[in-house]
């Protein structure tokens, strides 16, 4: 599943991408100009931007070149009735990671997409530090604090909390705990899950005024910041 903002003018092609990609299975946002989507993509983290290369208040190019200034590499793929060789060299000059004229067929920006998500990501794109409230994770220091308070997390629990941070403000199922903390294909048929998630919260949450990690019930587990 990945998260993508589509930055796009015209409401019906919009719709139409937020539609098809949510089918797939991804999260699927959507601004109507520039200077929204610029905003927005500095404000969340996506993993890939789909930007319309004519927009109004900032066109996409510029919205690009604002990013990539803001050290923000954000693989994007332009979308532009402009097909022309030079057309797609300036967008990619541009900082652009792929470009796809219109018309253009679901599939093959589902196929651009999927291929921009496997694409291994710099050093400068890898996050080393998750922060939800005053809850702070530092992956090379393998450290965790809330506040001023130090944190001691085991293996397990660190991987846990790191992958909840990595999805923060969205529910992770137990499926995908099993599948990317404890890399089980299968539903071993314990309770594991309920047993780290209850030491976890007892670690980060207890003794602080706002609880941060939440169970979503028949879903599975969130953490965010109810505070804010």
């Amino acid at each position: 599943m990945l998260r993508i903002l589509v930055i796009e003018d015209d409401p019906e092609a919009a719709g139409y991408l937020v539609k098809g990609l949510s089918e797939l299975g991804h999260t699927a946002d959507k601004a109507g100009d520039g200077e929204t989507g610029l905003q927005m993509a500095l404000d969340s983290r996506y993993d890939i931007l789909i930007v319309d290369r004519m927009l109004p208040r900032l066109d996409g190019l510029s919205v690009i070149q604002q990013l990539r200034q803001a050290a923000n590499h954000t693989p994007v793929l332009i979308l532009s009735a402009l097909g022309q060789v030079d057309d797609r060299v300036k967008g990619l000059k541009a900082g652009g990671d792929d470009y796809l004229p219109k018309p253009y067929a679901f599939t093959e920006l589902q196929a651009r997409v999927e291929a921009l998500a496997r694409r291994p990501k710099s050093a400068s794109q890898v996050e080393t530090t998750y922060t939800v409230g005053n809850l702070t994770l530092d992956r090379m220091a393998h450290s965790c604090k809330r506040g001023d308070v130090e944190i001691p997390l085991q293996p397990r629990e660190f991987r846990l909390l790191e992958y909840l941070m990595q999805n923060a403000g969205q529910v992770v199922t137990r499926t995908m705990l099993l599948e990317n903390v404890w890399e089980y294909h299968f539903d071993p048929q314990t309770n594991v899950i309920d047993v780290h998630i209850s030491r976890l919260r007892s670690k980060i949450d207890k003794g602080f005024d706002t609880p941060l990690l939440h169970t979503i019930r028949g879903a599975g587990y969130t953490i965010r910041d109810t505070a804010h």
